[in-house]
């Protein structure tokens, strides 16, 4: 596949899908296909296992998941995963890469804003969400829901997959800063809720699973062991000739994560696709020690890398969830 490097757009997704690079049974569907990213669906059958895993060298997926599978659940009927288990599933998307292609998966943001852990697995590959350039084979997610119990089905999309031509290197990086202002700040899980429904939006009461937390004197105190849903100091913009990645910030600056999910589309955030204003939401866990985020502190950093070529469409251009979005929850649930 010849072009130029950098961060492959909808439109030579689609190519990858017409030339066969990218397959399922049944087809991609057009829906799947993001400004800059493909998402994934779960496939029919999961498994829980003892632990989280990597192939061996050279070795396969579904021969590993022999070793330490529990048992079987069959997702086109629709199983609960539950909190503090690790389950592997597998996905319908095949992939049968370029030589000079390779790609990086990342959860999608409903999927981080329930604080729900996948990473991709693929075969003989030692390192988790990163597929090497080249690689043909099949796709597994490892999904480890840490607060909130969750019912999944076959087609469920908790994932993405970003693609590359060659490696172009990040173009620059952001500190992004919590909005810590006085009133509401954000929302903290509560603990031993019910199950979330994947397949249902806006169909659960945010009250049920999320009490709300207040910032005092522009500072919040994190407890350990629990999980937040916070938005950034300042508005986020996503060029259209680039992508961002939201990454952890070093930890020596605190003890907590920041962002499980995120791929930031081109788009985002811009005037032009109708999103001037866009915050970032922050999900947020600290580890173990209380910790006092103060308003406008650094918390995780935005990496910015270019697009091999402008894509025909950008992101919440023809709507979505989270476009112009402030402190939100995901979409599963009714407006607060």
């Amino acid at each position: 596949m010849n072009g130029a490097p950098g961060i492959l757009p909808c439109q030579s997704i689609e190519a990858l899908i017409a030339d066969g690079a990218i397959g399922a049974e049944g087809g991609v569907e057009p829906g799947q296909v993001q400004p800059a990213s493909l998402d994934l669906r779960l496939g029919n059958r999961a498994w829980r296992v003892r632990a989280s895993f990597l192939p061996k060298v050279g070795g396969t997926v579904a021969a590993r998941i022999r070793d330490v599978a529990m048992h079987e659940l069959d997702l086109t009927r629709g199983a609960v995963l539950e909190r503090g288990c690790v389950y592997i599933a597998e996905l319908r998307e095949r992939l049968a890469l370029p030589s000079g292609v390779s790609a990086r998966a990342n959860p999608k943001s409903s999927t981080g804003r329930l604080d729900v852990f996948v990473r991709l697995l693929t075969d003989g590959q030692p390192v988790f969400d990163d597929v090497a350039a080249g690689y043909a084979g099949p796709m597994f997610l490892e999904i480890a829901p840490q607060t909130f119990s969750i019912l999944a089905r076959a087609g469920a999309e908790l994932n993405q997959l970003r693609l590359k031509r060659g490696a172009p290197g990040a173009l620059c990086a952001e500190a992004i800063g919590v909005d810590l202002g006085d009133g509401l700040a954000g929302f903290r899980a509560r603990r031993h809720a019910g199950v979330i429904d994947l397949d249902l939006e806006a169909g659960h009461d945010p009250r049920d699973f999320w009490e709300p937390v207040e910032a005092r004197r522009g500072e919040l105190l994190l407890d350990p062991g629990e999980f937040y849903i916070l938005a950034s100091k300042q508005p986020i913009e996503i060029p259209v000739f680039q992508a961002a990645e939201m990454i952890p910030i070093d930890p020596a600056v605190g003890e907590f994560r920041v962002h499980y999910a995120g791929f930031f589309d081109p788009g985002f955030g811009t005037a032009e696709a109708g999103g001037e204003g866009s915050r970032a939401v922050l999900e947020v866990r600290s580890h173990e020690t209380p910790f006092l985020l103060e308003d406008g502190q650094s918390v995780a950093k935005l990496v910015f890398e270019a697009l091999a070529e402008r894509p025909t469409r950008l992101y919440g251009a023809s709507g979505s969830h989270y476009q112009r979005q402030g402190l939100r929850l995901s979409k599963h649930f009714k407006a607060w």
